[in-house]
């Protein structure tokens, strides 16, 4: 179903795209079990802005400066790279920024994500994760009133910017990866993310289905079980549908893979440490445990088990994270040790 054009809400020029795809020539050969693995770039989106959060953040900061707010509120955990960019999107834009954090003890350092955090200006509350999944709707409603009372509307963006606006980011980069599919004279492939909330590959999952693109679309669960991101999935494209008339009404199948959880969300095995070194040698392309790290552990163990049997080609969505790393410092020392001996 193609349907191209498409009108899109406003939106601000904040990532710098296209990025692009890169053939990873020597992990093919470590790890491609006769396919070849390519990566999109999204963690060149920017530079302290870089990522997949700022393609969402281009329609929702749009939407905040369309309406008269004057403060983005966000939540996430410490290392958050959603807050990071919201804040320094904010910080660009003259907005204020506030940010619902949440850890199971204060930070240990100022670092990564939580130190671009506050360099941007952003002022924050932290919580402790219980409290936040619990109490999150009451503290978003208390925030909201607070700063209207202060002069200072507030835009309350969800986690990730994983909603209904958000989702467009990620339509639009199914057009994008439309020419980076011609380019490079690839006929059919898997399309593979680490997802987290669902926002990315709601995006991804529509629009390559409302374009009609070559690709199958799998999700590497960060967090949660398979179960519950197809059903976030399938609940924010409903959603979608219900707020912008010109998307088309069809139904989608996500797929999710689950196995690369491991201990929790933030948490990471050492394989998956081993990875991050390992891939960092072989292409100086650097992966986060929390995030795409995880999820190129889970694309490897599935090729390794022959899930991938209908394409040639596997493209992994790299979605940013570098900051999150320095947060792991420890264990990543432990598995560059491992790789360079």
């Amino acid at each position: 179903m193609a349907l191209n054009p498409i009108k899109y809400p406003p939106r601000l020029d904040l990532a710098r795209i296209p990025t692009p795809l890169q053939f990873l020539s020597r992990a093919t050969d470590k790890w491609g079990a006769g396919k070849r693995l390519w990566m999109k770039r999204d963690d060149l989106t920017g530079s302290a802005l870089t990522g997949n959060k700022i393609r969402k953040l281009e329609f929702i900061a749009a939407h905040a400066m369309e309406h008269g707010f004057q403060t983005l509120v966000t939540c996430g955990g410490v290392q958050s790279n959603h807050c990071r960019a919201t804040a320094l999107v904010a910080a660009q834009l003259g907005l204020d920024c506030h940010l619902v954090l949440r850890a199971d003890d204060e930070p240990e350092q100022n670092t990564g994500n939580f130190l671009l955090d506050q360099l941007a200006g952003a002022t924050f509350e932290i919580f402790p994760a219980k409290e936040w999944a619990t109490q999150l709707k009451s503290i978003y409603a208390r925030l909201e009133s607070e700063f209207v009372k202060a002069g200072r509307p507030a835009l309350m963006i969800p986690t990730g910017g994983s909603d209904s606006l958000g989702v467009w980011g990620y339509i639009a980069a199914t057009e994008e990866l439309r020419g980076d599919l011609d380019e490079h004279g690839i006929d059919r492939a898997a399309l593979a993310l680490a997802t987290g909330s669902a926002g990315t590959q709601t995006g991804l999952t529509a629009g390559v289905a409302m374009f009609d693109l070559p690709l199958d679309v799998v999700g590497y669960a960060v967090c949660d079980d398979a179960d519950w991101f197809n059903r976030r999935v399938t609940s924010d494209w409903e959603a979608s549908l219900a707020r912008w008339p010109q998307l088309p009404k069809i139904d989608l199948a996500p797929q999710t893979r689950d196995h690369s959880v491991g201990p929790g969300y933030g948490r990471a095995d050492a394989p998956v440490f081993e990875l991050i070194a390992e891939l960092t040698r072989l292409e100086g392309v650097v992966l986060d445990p929390v995030y795409t790290g995880k999820a190129f552990h889970g694309l490897v163990t599935d090729l390794r088990d022959g899930f991938y049997q209908n394409v040639d080609d596997i493209i992994f969505v790299h979605t940013g994270g570098v900051f999150g790393l320095f947060a792991h410092e420890t264990q990543l020392m432990s598995a560059a040790s491992g790789t360079n001996s």
